[in-house]
Protein backbone atom coordinates (compact mmCIF):
# COMPACT_ATOMS: atom_id res chain seq x y z
CA UNK A 1 0.00 0.00 0.00
CA UNK A 2 3.11 2.32 0.41
CA UNK A 3 3.76 5.08 2.36
CA UNK A 4 0.10 6.57 1.44
CA UNK A 5 -0.36 4.52 4.70
CA UNK A 6 1.80 6.04 6.33
CA UNK A 7 3.96 2.91 6.86
CA UNK A 8 7.73 2.77 8.37
CA UNK A 9 10.32 3.05 6.60
CA UNK A 10 14.30 3.84 7.69
CA UNK A 11 14.86 7.24 9.23
CA UNK A 12 18.51 9.10 9.86
CA UNK A 13 18.68 10.93 13.39
CA UNK A 14 18.65 15.08 12.89
CA UNK A 15 21.25 17.00 15.12
CA UNK A 16 20.91 20.47 16.04
CA UNK A 17 20.75 22.66 12.79
CA UNK A 18 20.87 26.11 12.71
CA UNK A 19 18.82 28.15 10.97
CA UNK A 20 17.16 32.10 10.78
CA UNK A 21 17.75 34.95 9.11
CA UNK A 22 21.45 35.77 7.36
CA UNK A 23 23.64 38.88 8.45
CA UNK A 24 24.34 41.32 6.21
CA UNK A 25 27.75 39.99 4.43
CA UNK A 26 26.94 36.86 5.73
CA UNK A 27 27.52 33.78 3.47
CA UNK A 28 24.38 32.04 2.68
CA UNK A 29 24.64 28.40 2.12
CA UNK A 30 23.79 26.92 -1.25
CA UNK A 31 20.17 26.14 -2.15
CA UNK A 32 18.52 23.09 -1.15
CA UNK A 33 18.82 19.92 -3.20
CA UNK A 34 15.82 19.55 -5.28
CA UNK A 35 12.88 16.98 -6.31
CA UNK A 36 13.19 15.30 -9.35
CA UNK A 37 10.19 16.40 -12.25
CA UNK A 38 8.41 18.67 -14.22
CA UNK A 39 6.38 21.25 -12.27
CA UNK A 40 3.35 19.78 -13.79
CA UNK A 41 4.03 16.28 -12.28
CA UNK A 42 5.45 17.43 -8.86
CA UNK A 43 2.22 19.73 -8.62
CA UNK A 44 0.31 17.21 -9.06
CA UNK A 45 1.73 14.72 -6.91
CA UNK A 46 2.00 17.37 -4.35
CA UNK A 47 -1.68 18.08 -4.33
CA UNK A 48 -3.29 14.75 -4.74
CA UNK A 49 -0.48 12.16 -2.71
CA UNK A 50 1.31 14.47 -0.91
CA UNK A 51 2.03 11.69 1.97
CA UNK A 52 3.84 10.11 -1.00
CA UNK A 53 5.73 12.67 -2.23
CA UNK A 54 6.87 14.27 1.18
CA UNK A 55 8.36 11.06 2.72
CA UNK A 56 10.10 9.90 -0.28
CA UNK A 57 11.80 13.13 -0.93
CA UNK A 58 12.82 13.53 2.52
CA UNK A 59 14.26 9.67 2.44
CA UNK A 60 16.32 10.86 -0.71
CA UNK A 61 17.47 14.61 -0.13
CA UNK A 62 17.14 14.87 3.47
CA UNK A 63 15.29 17.63 5.88
CA UNK A 64 15.24 20.02 3.85
CA UNK A 65 14.45 19.70 -0.12
CA UNK A 66 13.24 22.07 -2.90
CA UNK A 67 10.45 21.52 -5.18
CA UNK A 68 8.47 23.20 -7.73
CA UNK A 69 5.17 21.67 -6.28
CA UNK A 70 3.01 24.63 -5.40
CA UNK A 71 3.33 26.96 -8.89
CA UNK A 72 5.44 29.82 -7.21
CA UNK A 73 8.13 30.38 -9.32
CA UNK A 74 10.94 31.43 -6.40
CA UNK A 75 12.71 29.26 -4.74
CA UNK A 76 10.31 27.03 -2.21
CA UNK A 77 12.23 24.91 0.10
CA UNK A 78 10.35 22.21 2.41
CA UNK A 79 11.99 21.28 6.03
CA UNK A 80 10.47 19.17 8.97
CA UNK A 81 13.78 20.17 11.49
CA UNK A 82 12.25 21.21 14.78
CA UNK A 83 15.46 24.02 14.87
CA UNK A 84 14.12 25.56 11.53
CA UNK A 85 10.31 25.42 12.51
CA UNK A 86 11.18 27.31 15.83
CA UNK A 87 13.08 29.90 13.46
CA UNK A 88 10.11 30.81 11.51
CA UNK A 89 7.50 31.15 14.18
CA UNK A 90 10.02 33.11 16.29
CA UNK A 91 11.18 35.35 13.75
CA UNK A 92 9.99 38.82 13.08
CA UNK A 93 6.92 38.65 11.32
CA UNK A 94 7.82 41.18 8.30
CA UNK A 95 11.04 39.05 7.42
CA UNK A 96 8.81 35.56 7.54
CA UNK A 97 4.70 36.43 6.78
CA UNK A 98 2.66 33.77 6.59
CA UNK A 99 1.92 32.13 2.90
CA UNK A 100 -1.51 32.28 3.62
CA UNK A 101 -2.37 35.20 1.01
CA UNK A 102 -1.70 32.64 -1.75
CA UNK A 103 -3.08 29.67 -0.29
CA UNK A 104 -5.74 27.33 -2.02
CA UNK A 105 -8.90 28.87 0.33
CA UNK A 106 -8.14 32.14 -0.96
CA UNK A 107 -10.35 31.94 -4.06
CA UNK A 108 -13.16 30.74 -1.39
CA UNK A 109 -12.59 32.65 1.69
CA UNK A 110 -11.58 35.66 0.16
CA UNK A 111 -8.82 38.43 0.62
CA UNK A 112 -10.28 40.05 4.21
CA UNK A 113 -10.48 37.30 6.18
CA UNK A 114 -8.09 36.59 9.23
CA UNK A 115 -7.05 33.53 7.40
CA UNK A 116 -5.89 34.60 4.48
CA UNK A 117 -4.71 38.38 6.07
CA UNK A 118 -0.99 39.04 6.75
CA UNK A 119 0.79 41.63 8.28
CA UNK A 120 -0.64 44.14 10.83
CA UNK A 121 -4.47 43.55 9.24
CA UNK A 122 -4.16 40.21 10.33
CA UNK A 123 -3.35 41.06 14.11
CA UNK A 124 -6.04 43.46 14.20
CA UNK A 125 -8.50 41.21 13.03
CA UNK A 126 -6.61 38.47 15.40
CA UNK A 127 -6.86 40.47 18.30
CA UNK A 128 -10.63 41.23 18.03
CA UNK A 129 -11.73 37.71 17.41
CA UNK A 130 -9.47 35.99 19.68
CA UNK A 131 -11.22 36.31 22.97
CA UNK A 132 -14.29 34.88 21.91
CA UNK A 133 -12.22 31.53 21.21
CA UNK A 134 -10.49 31.42 24.22
CA UNK A 135 -11.15 31.56 28.06
CA UNK A 136 -14.82 31.64 29.56
CA UNK A 137 -15.89 31.94 25.98
CA UNK A 138 -14.75 28.23 25.45
CA UNK A 139 -16.11 26.92 28.50
CA UNK A 140 -20.04 28.35 27.46
CA UNK A 141 -19.66 26.28 24.68
CA UNK A 142 -18.87 23.00 26.77
CA UNK A 143 -22.48 22.42 27.25
CA UNK A 144 -23.74 23.55 23.76
CA UNK A 145 -20.99 20.62 22.25
CA UNK A 146 -22.13 17.72 24.23
CA UNK A 147 -25.87 17.98 23.61
CA UNK A 148 -24.89 18.20 20.06
CA UNK A 149 -22.69 15.17 20.46
CA UNK A 150 -25.53 13.54 22.35
CA UNK A 151 -28.33 14.28 20.13
CA UNK A 152 -25.61 13.27 16.93
CA UNK A 153 -24.86 9.66 18.86
CA UNK A 154 -28.11 8.67 19.39
CA UNK A 155 -29.17 9.15 15.45
CA UNK A 156 -26.48 6.57 14.59
CA UNK A 157 -27.67 3.00 13.30
CA UNK A 158 -26.79 0.11 14.94
CA UNK A 159 -25.12 -2.66 13.12
CA UNK A 160 -25.18 -1.07 9.86
CA UNK A 161 -21.89 0.75 8.84
CA UNK A 162 -21.90 4.76 8.12
CA UNK A 163 -18.98 7.50 7.49
CA UNK A 164 -17.98 9.56 10.77
CA UNK A 165 -16.61 12.65 9.33
CA UNK A 166 -19.49 14.14 8.32
CA UNK A 167 -21.48 12.87 11.69
CA UNK A 168 -18.50 15.02 13.40
CA UNK A 169 -19.50 17.86 10.76
CA UNK A 170 -23.03 18.10 12.03
CA UNK A 171 -21.67 18.27 15.81
CA UNK A 172 -18.94 20.66 15.11
CA UNK A 173 -21.11 22.95 12.88
CA UNK A 174 -23.74 23.41 15.83
CA UNK A 175 -20.69 24.43 18.09
CA UNK A 176 -19.68 27.26 15.65
CA UNK A 177 -22.95 28.37 14.47
CA UNK A 178 -23.77 28.83 18.39
CA UNK A 179 -20.30 30.89 18.84
CA UNK A 180 -20.91 32.74 15.57
CA UNK A 181 -24.19 33.40 15.21
CA UNK A 182 -25.41 33.30 19.05
CA UNK A 183 -28.04 30.13 18.16
CA UNK A 184 -27.98 27.67 20.84
CA UNK A 185 -28.86 23.99 19.53
CA UNK A 186 -29.85 23.94 15.92
CA UNK A 187 -31.30 26.68 14.00
CA UNK A 188 -34.94 26.26 13.51
CA UNK A 189 -36.17 25.52 9.76
CA UNK A 190 -37.17 29.10 8.08
CA UNK A 191 -34.49 30.86 9.55
CA UNK A 192 -31.39 32.30 7.19
CA UNK A 193 -28.95 30.74 10.00
CA UNK A 194 -30.76 27.45 9.15
CA UNK A 195 -30.68 28.16 5.34
CA UNK A 196 -26.95 28.76 6.25
CA UNK A 197 -26.25 25.86 7.80
CA UNK A 198 -27.63 23.58 4.53
CA UNK A 199 -26.09 25.25 2.31
CA UNK A 200 -22.55 24.69 4.39
CA UNK A 201 -22.99 20.90 5.01
CA UNK A 202 -23.91 20.85 0.89
CA UNK A 203 -20.89 22.14 -0.10
CA UNK A 204 -19.38 20.12 2.17
CA UNK A 205 -20.66 17.24 0.64
CA UNK A 206 -20.18 18.03 -2.76
CA UNK A 207 -16.31 19.01 -2.18
CA UNK A 208 -15.62 15.34 -1.28
CA UNK A 209 -16.88 14.09 -4.57
CA UNK A 210 -13.40 13.01 -6.63
CA UNK A 211 -14.46 16.22 -9.29
CA UNK A 212 -13.67 18.35 -6.21
CA UNK A 213 -10.15 17.68 -6.88
CA UNK A 214 -9.87 18.59 -10.17
CA UNK A 215 -12.25 22.22 -9.90
CA UNK A 216 -9.40 22.82 -6.96
CA UNK A 217 -6.47 21.91 -9.25
CA UNK A 218 -7.95 24.23 -12.28
CA UNK A 219 -8.35 26.72 -8.93
CA UNK A 220 -4.76 26.69 -7.65
CA UNK A 221 -2.98 29.60 -7.60
CA UNK A 222 -5.44 31.88 -8.62
CA UNK A 223 -6.56 35.14 -6.88
CA UNK A 224 -10.70 34.68 -7.51
CA UNK A 225 -12.90 31.26 -8.02
CA UNK A 226 -13.41 29.96 -11.91
CA UNK A 227 -15.83 27.68 -12.63
CA UNK A 228 -17.39 24.75 -10.27
CA UNK A 229 -15.86 26.56 -7.30
CA UNK A 230 -17.27 29.74 -8.39
CA UNK A 231 -20.84 28.72 -9.20
CA UNK A 232 -20.60 26.79 -5.22
CA UNK A 233 -19.51 29.88 -3.95
CA UNK A 234 -22.76 32.11 -5.38
CA UNK A 235 -24.88 29.31 -3.91
CA UNK A 236 -22.83 29.61 -0.50
CA UNK A 237 -22.71 33.42 -0.55
CA UNK A 238 -26.74 33.95 -1.24
CA UNK A 239 -27.06 32.65 2.31
CA UNK A 240 -24.07 34.21 4.04
CA UNK A 241 -25.61 37.87 2.62
CA UNK A 242 -29.12 36.67 3.60
CA UNK A 243 -27.76 36.31 7.46
CA UNK A 244 -26.00 39.54 7.00
CA UNK A 245 -29.30 41.44 6.07
CA UNK A 246 -31.40 39.86 8.52
CA UNK A 247 -29.01 40.51 11.38
CA UNK A 248 -28.81 44.64 10.65
CA UNK A 249 -32.28 44.52 10.24
CA UNK A 250 -32.57 42.76 14.12
CA UNK A 251 -32.78 45.74 16.87
CA UNK A 252 -30.54 44.11 19.15
CA UNK A 253 -27.63 43.48 16.96
CA UNK A 254 -25.47 45.91 18.75
CA UNK A 255 -26.12 43.93 22.33
CA UNK A 256 -25.49 40.70 21.64
CA UNK A 257 -21.88 38.71 21.87
CA UNK A 258 -21.93 36.64 19.72
CA UNK A 259 -19.05 36.89 16.52
CA UNK A 260 -21.04 38.17 13.88
CA UNK A 261 -22.48 40.98 16.74
CA UNK A 262 -18.56 41.45 17.33
CA UNK A 263 -18.14 41.93 14.03
CA UNK A 264 -21.04 44.16 12.85
CA UNK A 265 -19.88 46.36 15.75
CA UNK A 266 -15.90 46.64 14.55
CA UNK A 267 -14.16 48.96 12.48
CA UNK A 268 -11.51 49.07 9.98
CA UNK A 269 -8.11 50.57 10.63
CA UNK A 270 -9.86 54.29 8.85
CA UNK A 271 -12.65 53.54 11.93
CA UNK A 272 -15.14 52.67 9.06
CA UNK A 273 -17.78 49.34 9.49
CA UNK A 274 -16.65 46.40 7.72
CA UNK A 275 -18.37 45.75 4.05
CA UNK A 276 -20.55 42.91 3.60
CA UNK A 277 -17.67 41.58 1.18
CA UNK A 278 -15.42 41.60 4.40
CA UNK A 279 -18.00 40.45 7.09
CA UNK A 280 -18.78 37.72 4.42
CA UNK A 281 -14.91 36.26 4.05
CA UNK A 282 -14.30 36.30 7.66
CA UNK A 283 -17.77 34.59 8.69
CA UNK A 284 -17.65 32.37 5.76
CA UNK A 285 -13.65 31.39 6.92
CA UNK A 286 -15.19 30.99 10.95
CA UNK A 287 -17.68 28.60 9.68
CA UNK A 288 -15.52 26.76 7.06
CA UNK A 289 -11.96 26.22 8.92
CA UNK A 290 -13.82 26.39 12.38
CA UNK A 291 -15.64 23.45 12.27
CA UNK A 292 -14.51 20.95 9.01
CA UNK A 293 -10.82 20.83 10.82
CA UNK A 294 -12.00 19.84 13.75
CA UNK A 295 -14.51 17.39 12.65
CA UNK A 296 -11.85 15.23 10.38
CA UNK A 297 -9.45 15.46 13.69
CA UNK A 298 -12.07 13.65 15.64
CA UNK A 299 -12.58 10.95 12.93
CA UNK A 300 -9.04 10.41 12.47
CA UNK A 301 -8.37 9.36 16.21
CA UNK A 302 -11.36 7.45 15.94
CA UNK A 303 -10.08 5.65 12.40
CA UNK A 304 -6.56 5.18 14.38
CA UNK A 305 -8.02 4.05 17.52
CA UNK A 306 -11.00 1.12 15.85
CA UNK A 307 -7.23 0.09 14.69
CA UNK A 308 -5.32 -0.25 17.69
CA UNK A 309 -7.61 -2.49 19.90
CA UNK A 310 -5.44 -1.69 23.47
CA UNK A 311 -5.29 2.18 23.44
CA UNK A 312 -9.07 1.68 22.31
CA UNK A 313 -9.49 -0.51 24.83
CA UNK A 314 -8.30 1.92 27.52
CA UNK A 315 -9.83 5.13 26.33
CA UNK A 316 -13.56 3.34 26.82
CA UNK A 317 -12.37 1.96 30.44
CA UNK A 318 -10.95 5.86 31.19
CA UNK A 319 -14.49 7.41 30.05
CA UNK A 320 -16.13 4.84 31.62
CA UNK A 321 -15.26 5.25 34.97
CA UNK A 322 -15.68 8.83 35.00
CA UNK A 323 -12.11 9.59 36.07
CA UNK A 324 -9.03 10.67 34.17
CA UNK A 325 -5.95 11.09 36.31
CA UNK A 326 -3.33 10.57 33.95
CA UNK A 327 -5.03 12.48 31.08
CA UNK A 328 -5.55 9.61 28.73
CA UNK A 329 -8.18 10.90 26.69
CA UNK A 330 -5.61 14.28 26.07
CA UNK A 331 -3.09 12.23 25.01
CA UNK A 332 -5.46 10.25 22.57
CA UNK A 333 -6.04 13.62 21.28
CA UNK A 334 -2.53 14.49 21.21
CA UNK A 335 -1.78 11.49 19.44
CA UNK A 336 -4.55 11.22 17.34
CA UNK A 337 -3.47 14.87 15.57
CA UNK A 338 0.49 13.88 15.65
CA UNK A 339 -0.41 10.88 13.27
CA UNK A 340 -3.22 12.33 11.25
CA UNK A 341 -2.48 16.04 11.24
CA UNK A 342 -5.78 17.18 8.87
CA UNK A 343 -3.53 20.22 7.49
CA UNK A 344 0.05 18.68 6.46
CA UNK A 345 1.50 21.53 5.56
CA UNK A 346 2.10 25.43 6.40
CA UNK A 347 4.08 27.66 4.91
CA UNK A 348 6.13 31.15 5.42
CA UNK A 349 7.37 33.96 2.57
CA UNK A 350 10.93 35.11 3.93
CA UNK A 351 12.10 38.70 2.91
CA UNK A 352 15.12 38.33 3.89
CA UNK A 353 17.60 35.54 3.06
CA UNK A 354 17.10 32.55 5.70
CA UNK A 355 19.88 29.71 6.47
CA UNK A 356 18.14 26.29 7.17
CA UNK A 357 21.01 24.17 8.40
CA UNK A 358 23.33 23.84 5.61
CA UNK A 359 21.30 25.18 2.81
CA UNK A 360 20.24 28.60 2.47
CA UNK A 361 16.66 30.16 0.76
CA UNK A 362 17.50 33.62 -0.89
CA UNK A 363 15.05 36.60 -0.35
CA UNK A 364 11.69 36.51 -1.75
CA UNK A 365 11.57 32.56 -1.26
CA UNK A 366 9.02 29.99 0.18
CA UNK A 367 9.88 27.89 3.11
CA UNK A 368 7.12 25.07 3.72
CA UNK A 369 6.83 22.73 7.05
CA UNK A 370 5.67 19.51 6.27
CA UNK A 371 3.55 19.03 9.81
CA UNK A 372 3.76 15.27 8.47
CA UNK A 373 7.10 15.06 8.30
CA UNK A 374 8.04 17.04 11.72
CA UNK A 375 5.35 14.45 13.36
CA UNK A 376 6.86 11.24 12.43
CA UNK A 377 10.26 12.15 13.05
CA UNK A 378 11.79 9.13 15.04
CA UNK A 379 14.13 11.59 17.31
CA UNK A 380 11.22 12.77 18.15
CA UNK A 381 9.04 10.11 18.47
CA UNK A 382 10.03 6.73 18.66
CA UNK A 383 8.78 4.51 16.42
CA UNK A 384 6.54 7.55 15.21
CA UNK A 385 4.46 5.23 12.43
CA UNK A 386 2.71 3.26 15.53
CA UNK A 387 -0.43 4.47 17.40
CA UNK A 388 0.47 5.45 20.98
CA UNK A 389 -1.40 7.94 23.27
CA UNK A 390 0.99 6.68 25.96
CA UNK A 391 4.23 8.81 24.86
CA UNK A 392 2.23 12.06 25.51
CA UNK A 393 1.31 10.93 29.12
CA UNK A 394 2.76 13.42 31.67
CA UNK A 395 4.42 15.23 28.71
CA UNK A 396 3.03 18.27 27.23
CA UNK A 397 3.25 18.40 23.13
CA UNK A 398 6.12 20.56 21.92
CA UNK A 399 5.89 23.73 20.85
CA UNK A 400 7.99 23.02 17.65
CA UNK A 401 7.42 19.29 17.48
CA UNK A 402 3.66 19.22 17.50
CA UNK A 403 2.16 21.79 15.44
CA UNK A 404 -1.38 20.47 14.10
CA UNK A 405 -2.41 24.31 14.72
CA UNK A 406 0.52 25.68 13.24
CA UNK A 407 2.58 28.50 15.89
CA UNK A 408 3.50 31.83 16.19
CA UNK A 409 1.32 34.86 15.71
CA UNK A 410 -0.54 32.68 13.09
CA UNK A 411 -1.33 29.51 15.35
CA UNK A 412 -5.22 28.83 14.85
CA UNK A 413 -7.00 31.27 16.98
CA UNK A 414 -9.59 28.35 17.53
CA UNK A 415 -7.14 26.19 19.36
CA UNK A 416 -9.01 25.68 22.50
CA UNK A 417 -12.54 25.31 21.44
CA UNK A 418 -11.35 22.83 19.03
CA UNK A 419 -9.17 21.24 22.30
CA UNK A 420 -12.25 21.48 24.17
CA UNK A 421 -14.59 19.77 21.30
CA UNK A 422 -12.61 16.91 20.93
CA UNK A 423 -12.33 16.50 24.70
CA UNK A 424 -16.44 16.20 25.36
CA UNK A 425 -16.99 14.60 21.48
CA UNK A 426 -14.50 11.94 21.92
CA UNK A 427 -15.37 11.05 25.90
CA UNK A 428 -19.14 10.81 24.97
CA UNK A 429 -18.43 8.22 22.15
CA UNK A 430 -15.96 6.21 24.47
CA UNK A 431 -18.21 6.17 27.12
CA UNK A 432 -21.61 5.88 25.25
CA UNK A 433 -20.49 3.22 22.11
CA UNK A 434 -18.84 0.27 21.37
CA UNK A 435 -17.78 0.94 17.84
CA UNK A 436 -15.85 -1.68 15.23
CA UNK A 437 -14.51 -0.56 11.61
CA UNK A 438 -16.15 -2.77 9.18
CA UNK A 439 -12.74 -2.72 6.73
CA UNK A 440 -9.65 -3.81 9.54
CA UNK A 441 -7.29 -1.95 6.67
CA UNK A 442 -6.50 1.59 7.70
CA UNK A 443 -7.89 4.36 5.35
CA UNK A 444 -5.99 5.99 3.33
CA UNK A 445 -5.78 9.86 3.21
CA UNK A 446 -7.58 12.03 0.79
CA UNK A 447 -6.11 15.56 0.17
CA UNK A 448 -8.95 18.42 -0.18
CA UNK A 449 -7.31 21.79 -0.74
CA UNK A 450 -5.33 22.16 2.44
CA UNK A 451 -6.49 19.33 4.50
CA UNK A 452 -5.63 15.75 4.68
CA UNK A 453 -9.33 13.80 5.52
CA UNK A 454 -9.85 9.96 5.83
CA UNK A 455 -10.46 8.29 2.37
CA UNK A 456 -14.19 6.86 3.07
CA UNK A 457 -14.74 9.19 5.72
CA UNK A 458 -13.66 6.76 8.75
CA UNK A 459 -16.39 4.21 8.36
CA UNK A 460 -17.06 2.47 11.33
CA UNK A 461 -20.31 0.36 12.91
CA UNK A 462 -22.10 0.80 16.40
CA UNK A 463 -21.81 -2.67 17.85
CA UNK A 464 -23.75 -1.42 20.74
CA UNK A 465 -25.03 2.03 22.21
CA UNK A 466 -24.74 2.76 26.05
CA UNK A 467 -26.79 5.41 28.50
CA UNK A 468 -25.08 8.60 29.13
Amino acid sequence: MGVDTLTPHAETEASPSPAGPVADGSALGPLPPAVSGSRARQTLQFNIRQIEFVFRARRRLGDVFRTSATGHREVVAVTSHPDHIKSLFTGKPDQAPSLTGDSPLRPIVGPNSVLTAIGPRHMRQRKVLLPRFHGDSVERYVAIIAAAADREIARWPLGRPFALAPRMQAVTLDVIMAGIFGIEGRPPPGTVEHGLRRAVRLVLALSTRPEAQVAELVNLGRQEPVGVIRAVLAYLDRHVYAVLAARRRTADARRRTDVLSLLLDATTETGERLTDTELRDELLTLVLAGHETTANSLAWVVERLLRNPAAYDRLRETARSGSDPDGYLDATIHEGMRSRPVIPVIGRRVTVPWQLGDYGVPAEGSILISILLVHHRDDVYPDPFAFRPERFLGRKPGTYTWIPFGGGIRRCLGAALAMAEQRVVLGAIARRTDLYAPDPRPEHARHRNVTMIPEHGARVVVAARHPG
